[in-house]
């Protein structure tokens, strides 16, 4: 199980990226004392911590997946809050999309996670 992303924003960008990520079902979580300059949000027990850099380094193709089971509603609110939004081939018979996040960063939106298979 992974705990938690980390993901270097630009202060500017701090403020719509935690938006974003409210919008996909997170909350803001206080971090310990010693981590206070940063910020993190939470979901069903996976964390996204966001990291103010003045030069983020931000992935070409690499990105974030999260799993919005009311995916229509979602991929709504986070359209009307501004966001570009781009439906994406479905893959596992499941809608998905990509969001362009502050700063250059994607977030894809997915309605579920393929199905496990046991080898």
């Amino acid at each position: 199980m992974i705990h938690h992303v980390a993901i270097e924003v630009r202060p500017e960008d701090l403020g719509r990226m935690v938006e974003l990520f409210e919008l996909l079902g997170f909350a803001r979580v206080d971090p310990p004392p010693s981590l206070a300059e940063f910020t993190w949000l939470e979901s069903g027990g996976t964390q996204v911590h966001l990291l103010p850099s003045e030069e983020p380094t931000v992935p070409g193709e690499g990105h974030v997946a999260v799993i919005a089971p009311d995916f229509a509603r979602t991929y709504e609110r986070v359209e009307a809050a501004g966001f570009e939004v781009e439906r994406r081939r479905e893959h596992w018979g499941a809608p998905r999309a990509k969001v362009a996040a502050p700063g250059g960063h994607t977030v894809e939106v997915m309605e579920s996670p393929p199905a496990r298979t046991d080898d």
